[in-house]
């Protein structure tokens, strides 16, 4: 029984003696450096502005539907896919042959209408007719005349021309087809100069004016073009909370060509002594964002608000001021007492 008593008391020595050596293993070495190396930062103000990207879309300046005014069979089609044509070229020609016979018949009645009112006007110098029966012929004359002026329109209805200089697009009808005011021809586009069709949030809508310059570039494309703001939407779409801009591209370029893809870049809000801080300086927390402001070879924790930012820069509208020095490197490995070295400053260039 003693025997048992012995064993047991050495095992519980023991134990105590191996929580004593684990113990000692998790303390702290008072003597370690506690200097961590990093690198600053100098805060400084500059001139700023929000660059803001949205999407647009190149689209041809005068762009239509070419369709005909009447309903008739197409006796004559000069429509070629892809072709410049100019102002005024005949594109279709509907029949009219029925309304050529008409004109010529008004006109004949025109001519007996005229010796008639000529001869009735030599009668009346003489009073050999009334006033009235003169009058009458007169106003048969005008009748012709009015109704010869209605057929010839409705003849030049038959023609389909080209409204402006442009480029023809896919053709939808062939010679001798009957085609009505619902049936489209073809498509006409003026391509010599485009287009930039864009919207921008409601929050930006007072800053962007008939004349301002906007830079974009197009899917796919490899360099920036501009564009002048010509007009903006009377009023911020309800539904999307954004205003429609459009403007003219001052260039031409083989990249830039109708319905592609633009993201357009917009400079919104010049901001006067902005300071800006590189990103990875800001710790986010649950409710706020703080930032390491350095004393002297130790570290104050600051609370911040931040304003603009970019892909690499981010504002702060309060809790540093000019001349500031703050952390931007070693972060998570900086404590309450730690002793922080700088081993490089950085400063902001300005854009």
């Amino acid at each position: 029984m003693l025997n048992i008593v012995r064993i047991i008391l050495a095992g519980l020595v023991l134990a105590a003696a191996v929580s004593c050596k684990k113990k000692q293993i998790v303390l702290p070495n008072t003597n370690r450096s506690n200097i961590v190396t990093a690198e600053g930062f100098i805060v400084q103000p500059s001139v700023e502005s929000e660059n803001v990207e949205v999407p647009g879309s190149l689209l041809p300046v005068e762009e239509t539907q070419i369709r005909t005014e009447v309903t008739g069979r197409i006796i004559q089609l000069d429509i070629e896919e892809g072709k410049s044509v100019k102002k005024g070229a005949l594109l279709a020609k509907l029949f009219d042959q029925d309304l050529l016979a008409q004109l010529k018949k008004l006109q004949v009645q025109l001519s007996i209408s005229q010796r008639q009112a000529e001869r009735q006007k030599e009668l009346l110098a003489i009073n050999g007719i009334s006033q009235q029966d003169y009058d009458l012929s007169v106003l048969a004359v005008d009748n012709l005349k009015a109704d010869i002026e209605t057929t010839q329109i409705a003849i030049a209805k038959t023609e389909i021309r080209a409204p402006y200089d442009g480029k023809l697009g896919l053709r939808f009808v062939s010679l001798g087809a009957y085609v009505s005011p619902s049936d489209i021809l073809t498509s006409l586009r003026q391509v010599s100069q485009l287009k930039l069709d864009f919207s921008v949030p409601e929050k930006y809508a007072k800053e962007i004016l008939p004349g301002n310059t906007v830079r974009f570039r197009v899917d796919g494309g490899t360099q920036d073009h501009l564009a002048t703001v010509i007009a903006t939407e009377g009023n911020v779409d309800q539904v999307t909370r954004t205003l429609r801009i459009k403007g003219i591209v001052k260039e031409t370029s083989p990249e830039l060509l109708p319905g592609v893809f633009a993201r357009v870049n917009l400079q919104m809000g010049k901001i006067n002594n902005a300071l800006m801080v590189p990103s990875q300086a800001i710790i986010p927390q649950a409710r706020s964002k703080q930032i390491l402001l350095l004393r002297k070879d130790s570290v104050q924790v600051l609370q911040v608000e931040t304003g603009i930012r970019d892909s690499v820069f981010v504002q702060v509208l309060k809790g540093l001021k000019p001349g500031d020095t703050i952390v931007t490197t070693a972060l998570m490995s900086i404590r309450k007492k730690s002793k922080v070295k700088i081993t490089k400053l950085n400063r902001y260039a300005n854009k």
